[in-house]
């Protein structure tokens, strides 16, 4: 994979990574605002939705980690995918906040769909040290 491209791979997973790390964090200091983007049946689980914030949170942060490591990428992207097209079709009614995690989304599916042989040149040129 040309320098570019591995740049414009990196750039891509440390966008979306950001994006996976940002609300975890923010969660720590203002869950209550945070837990209001839980559609109604998760608010009437057993559970302390704080509780489910932070486990929500701690998924997130391992799924940053792991796009950031480039690791098996494509699985990473696709549950980053899932997640962001989640917390928009549950909270439609917010998609004027919500709107940029449709761009998420493009970022992550533009991950999941980047060429496998490339992905593998990739690693053997991370594995390498440069």
């Amino acid at each position: 994979m040309s320098s570019s491209s591995q740049a414009a791979h990196l750039t891509l997973r440390a966008g979306l990574a950001f994006a996976f790390l940002y609300p975890p964090y923010a969660a720590l200091s203002d869950p209550i605002s945070w837990q209001a983007y839980f559609p109604a049946f998760v608010h009437a689980l057993p559970l302390p939705t704080i509780v489910l914030l932070h486990a929500f949170g701690v998924l997130e942060v391992v799924i940053a980690l792991w796009l950031l490591s480039g690791w098996r990428i494509r699985l990473p992207a696709s549950l980053a995918a899932v997640m962001l097209l989640g917390i928009v079709v549950f909270n439609w009614p917010q998609l004027d906040v919500l709107f940029r995690d449709l761009s998420i989304v493009a970022i992550a599916l533009a991950l999941a769909l980047w060429p496998a042989t490339q992905n593998r040149a990739r690693m053997a040129t991370d594995s390498r040290g440069y």
